[in-house]
């Protein structure tokens, strides 16, 4: 790695130093953007800093819908790392009434002291129709020293309403995912054989960008995603000052900027605390903050306390209406 690519990263890195000012529970701090294919809505907004939790809502234009909580726990071992992701994810076709759930599965970071950092994905996924009751099974194949399967390896299977298999489905997860159709069933020596079509590409890797590893391996996406756009909301993370200034490669005002920001926030919190402390001396209720986009509801798919979208952005950004958005910047 070159000099420059060395400074650019630990800049980067001191930069991230500020995430947790700027995320806390008090100063909402929204990520919105609308340039993926397909989607005419899609809004993120971290609803709360202790425990971290980050709300998501998307709007396809062809009738489609997907929300998510999501929150996480960690476990560090001395030379890995493993994230275990919190919250269910949902999915709903308005057209066909179909709606899934699913949890994600764990990821590890390997070699978090000494080597080449690399991650892996494991664990059990369960896909529900809850409209329909089908159901899609995946297993994420744990990286083992000692096992003799492939890594990175998922397999898996959809089954029906009366548990007939309808699907198998195999692949990497870093690389495609395939689906072969059940087309027949038998029984040979007391077990089922089942035989199956070709095989279906449910998804496939995009190729990386041109030079990726000068850009931290992020995809296309990622690059694109702190791109401007005119007339969101003064809380979107896009407006953060700090961030252009190092992207513009201006490191010594992105700097300057880093702390202006964090005295800011420390202030913020200050004046809160004496004004909580003066509201109960004086028998009165203090407001905590809330999310701005988004309100703590009971799903009613699977009865948990999640965070729903209050479909209002779009009304207030058509009348340029951001008073109820905090100053963070």
């Amino acid at each position: 790695m070159g000099e420059e690519e060395e400074e650019k990263r630990t800049e980067n890195t001191e930069n991230k130093e500020l995430d947790e000012e700027l995320e806390d529970q008090e100063k909402m701090h929204v990520l919105m953007f609308i340039r993926a294919e397909g989607c005419m809505d899609r809004r993120f907004e971290l609803v709360s800093h202790h425990p971290p939790i980050v709300a998501q809502y998307v709007e396809g234009t062809s009738g489609w819908s997907s929300w998510q909580e999501f929150s996480m726990s960690s476990k560090f071992r001395g030379k890995y790392l493993q994230i275990i992701p919190l919250g269910i994810a949902h999915l709903h076709f308005g057209n066909t009434g179909n709606h899934y759930t699913w949890r994600k599965v764990s990821t590890t970071v390997h070699n978090m002291i000494v080597g080449k950092l690399w991650l892996d994905n494991h664990g059990e996924m369960e896909i529900l129709n809850h409209k329909t009751g089908d159901k899609c099974c995946l297993k994420f194949i744990p990286y083992s020293y000692f096992s003799r399967e492939t890594p990175k390896k998922v397999t898996g299977y959809v089954v029906d309403c009366d548990g007939t298999f309808k699907w198998f489905i195999t692949g990497m997860w870093d690389e495609k995912i395939e689906a072969c159709r059940v087309t027949s069933q038998s029984m040979r020596g007391g077990k089922p054989v089942y035989e199956t079509g070709p095989p279906k590409v449910l998804w496939k890797r995009n190729p990386c960008t041109p030079d990726a590893e000068k850009y931290y391996n992020f995809t296309e996406l990622a690059c694109q995603m702190n791109e401007t756009e005119e007339c969101v909301c003064p809380t979107d993370s896009r407006h953060r000052p700090d961030q252009r200034l190092m992207e513009e490669g201006m490191w010594d005002d992105a700097n300057t900027e880093k702390l202006r920001l964090e005295e800011k926030q420390r202030a913020t919190r200050r004046r809160r605390e004496t004004e909580a402390e003066q509201a109960t001396a004086e028998g009165r209720e203090y407001p905590a903050y809330s999310p701005v986009w988004f309100k703590k509801e009971t799903d009613d798919t699977t009865g948990a306390l999640i965070f729903r979208y209050t479909h209002e952005y779009w009304d207030c950004k058509e009348r340029q209406d951001w008073s109820r958005c905090p100053d963070i910047f």
